[in-house]
């Protein structure tokens, strides 16, 4: 139970910790390198597998990311970029910080369920996989709003220079 009390927490910060990062990044241009790096970073995560008491069985491993892949359409749908000059922002979202400590509680939810059947540690590294599902998908959708909103600016450019 300490365990539980103990992630959840965590969860808590980390969620609040995102909606501080997303505030400051809606002020300073977007770029590649700032949607690409965020997955990365967690990738290592995965780590976790190396100790037995994380390893999930495959069927959970899909089980996690499929979730994350639905998880992450919420924040696809709130994350929008706009053109400010000639840069590239991310729009902020009013709707975010509600999504975020939705999906927030709904894990919570999940992970009280779960837990009661599994191991804590398979509960870890299944969440570890629902996460990663989630922000990896998110970000992809996100890089591709990017570069097709950067090939529209280009083309206008080169209009503007004929």
């Amino acid at each position: 139970m300490l365990w539980f009390i103990a992630s959840t927490v965590l969860a808590a910060c980390m969620a609040t910790g995102m909606i501080f990062i997303r505030m400051r990044a809606a002020k300073k241009p977007a770029s590649i390198k700032k949607i690409i790096l965020p997955p990365l970073f967690m990738s290592t995560g995965a780590f976790m597998f190396i100790f037995p008491i994380f390893r999930v069985s495959w069927s959970q491993v899909i089980e996690a990311l499929l979730v994350g892949v639905l998880f992450s359409i919420f924040l696809i749908r709130t994350s929008k970029f706009e053109v400010r000059g000639e840069d590239i922002y991310l729009k902020p979202s009013k709707s975010f910080i509600a999504i975020l400590f939705g999906l927030l509680i709904l894990r919570i939810i999940l992970k009280l369920v779960i837990g009661q059947t599994i191991s804590f540690g398979e509960t870890s590294g299944m969440f570890f996989l629902l996460a990663f599902g989630m922000i990896l998908t998110w970000r992809l959708a996100m890089l591709r709003q990017y570069i097709r909103l950067e090939k529209t600016i280009t083309k206008q450019q080169a209009v503007e220079k004929v």
